[in-house]
């Protein structure tokens, strides 16, 4: 008997505002730029992708392809998307402080 498999997809383990919070908050550790993109997306497919084209003013097409992890969004969408979404992107110093130091 052959092993049955399903797609899995995150959006729909994301069922409270503290789920959410907490899985873009691991997202972002890293800052990976498509790490992000890609975690603001299934937030989008779990809340709705169509109230955050109406909020966004973006197209379904654009998000999906904005938040893929795959392309290359500018920066504004990010803020745009997170705006729309209920965060806003902080940056913070990194806990290391090798970024300081070689600015110095």
């Amino acid at each position: 008997m052959p092993l049955e498999t399903f797609e899995y997809d995150s959006a729909k383990f994301l069922g409270s505002e503290e789920a959410i919070a907490e899985y873009l908050l691991a997202a972002s550790e890293d800052g990976d730029a498509n790490h992000i993109a890609r975690a603001l997306g299934v937030v989008a497919r779990a809340r709705g992708m169509s109230d955050l084209s109406r909020n966004t003013g973006l197209t379904r097409p654009a998000l999906y392809r904005a938040l893929s992890g795959e392309g290359n969004p500018e920066f504004g969408t990010i803020a745009k998307v997170a705006d729309a979404l209920g965060y806003r992107l902080k940056l913070v110093l990194k806990s290391d402080g090798a970024s300081a130091t070689a600015a110095k």
